[in-house]
């Protein structure tokens, strides 16, 4: 849908008129240097390009400084702040309301993959058309740094703790749940994260993108797996990720047998040029097999691990009307009083 650009802050405009400063929010909050702020940039970034209406974006969050993200970017789009860990539910009955809009969740490793992993793991195997991203800086930084779930074994606090527990992998989680997009990056990955970011986008299902978001105050020293210097000695890429939108041309890469190519739901294309290994992210097996095994070297994988654009999303299982839930008048959804008194009736 085309509107009335309201900025003229700048030349450059995407393909509905609008400018960038139509996609960012309020002034973050967060400390100076938190990778969340990045990733806020890259978000505002992709959608700004792939031509999204804000509002016609809802964006959904929990509790922790993760989810105090969306104030930063898109304050046209709606909002919901749910509480701690439930936002999958609200997510849910959000999209399923009005399948029009374009969701996008974000959390962190504690909301998601602590308190909230009950109803992560349900969202993950309905496939919900939604993007889903979640800022892993392996501790909860709103309550002074104790380690999350995504704490790898080993890792030290700043006061010296180490932990002993294995962490969970959020992304072998989501590929054996049923996700159909499931990707790594690091907030410091500019190219990387923004790519993933488009192609999320032109998804029609569950996408998990787990972003390595390094915590500035309690998290970044040495003997922290998910600090700056650690994931930039120890991160390996599987391939290089671009993305070209359906209304660009799609241009002719000449180094044939090494760029795999998966067209999306919209015309899409995501490409992924191998980086010296045979990856191919449509085989299931294969990608939890890459994560354990860059796990047990002690690496930080990154890229698209697994892709499934034939996978039927919840709505299209549900058989759901191509009107709206929300939209629907009462006559519709209400069933009438003789049905009732039937049912009623029949448990007599």
């Amino acid at each position: 849908m085309a509107t009335t650009p309201t900025s003229t802050s700048g030349p450059k405009q995407n393909r509905i008129g609008l400018h960038v400063i139509d996609y960012r929010g309020g002034k973050t909050t967060l400390c100076a240097g938190c990778g969340h702020n990045a990733i806020s940039e890259r978000i505002i970034d992709a959608f700004f390009e792939m031509g999204v209406q804000p509002e016609r974006v809802m964006k959904l969050s929990g509790i922790g400084c993760s989810s105090k993200s969306p104030a930063y970017f898109m304050n046209r789009s709606h909002s919901f702040n749910s509480v701690h860990g439930r936002m999958p539910s609200v997510a849910t009955g959000a999209t399923l309301a009005n399948r029009t809009m374009t969701g996008l969740a974000v959390s962190g490793d504690g909301d998601s993959v602590s308190i909230g992993v009950g109803q992560f793991v349900h969202l993950m195997r309905r496939n919900l058309p939604l993007i889903y991203v979640i800022e892993d800086n392996g501790v909860y930084g709103l309550t002074k740094g104790q380690f999350s779930a995504t704490a790898d074994v080993g890792s030290k606090l700043k006061t010296g703790v180490i932990n002993d527990l294995p962490p969970i992998d959020i992304c072998a989680l989501a590929i054996e749940l049923g996700a159909s997009f499931v990707g790594r990056s690091f907030s410091g990955d500019k190219k990387q994260l923004h790519n993933m970011l488009k192609a999320a986008i032109a998804h029609r299902g569950t996408v998990l993108l787990d972003v390595i978001s390094p915590c500035v105050t309690f998290n970044d020293h040495v003997g922290s797996t998910k600090s700056y210097a650690y994931i930039k000695e120890h991160e390996e890429p599987i391939h290089e990720v671009g993305f070209v939108p359906f209304f660009e041309d799609i241009s002719v890469e000449y180094d044939a047998g090494t760029t795999t190519e998966v067209r999306m739901h919209d015309g899409s294309h995501l490409r992924l040029r191998k980086l010296g290994a045979d990856y191919d992210a449509t085989n299931r097996i294969a990608a939890i097999k890459s994560l354990h095994e860059s796990n047990d070297r002690g690496e930080v994988l990154t890229g698209i691990f697994y892709i499934n654009t034939e996978k039927p999303n919840f709505i299209e299982l549900l058989h759901m009307t191509e009107e709206p839930l929300a939209t629907l008048p009462q006559s519709t959804v209400r069933p009438p009083k003789e049905v009732l008194d039937k049912v009623m009736a029949g448990l007599m």
